[in-house]
C-alpha cells in the first residue's frame, strides 16, 4: 500500500508542475511520468483489489 500512496503523490505532483511548467519539453517529461505512474498504479490498484 505505500507503493501506491507514493505513486498517487508523485502523479499528482508531475500533473501539477506540468500545468504550471512554460518549458514545453520538460512539460511533455512530467506528462509522460504521470502517465506511467498512472498505469502502475492501476496494476497495483488491480492486485489489491484482487
Amino acid at each position: 500500500m505505500a507503493r501506491i500512496a507514493y505513486l498517487r503523490d508523485q502523479l499528482a505532483r508531475a500533473e501539477r508542475l506540468a500545468k504550471a511548467i512554460l518549458d514545453r519539453q520538460t512539460a511533455e517529461q512530467l506528462q509522460a511520468f504521470a502517465a506511467e505512474c498512472r498505469e502502475e498504479l492501476q496494476v497495483l490498484s488491480r492486485r489489491a483489489a484482487a
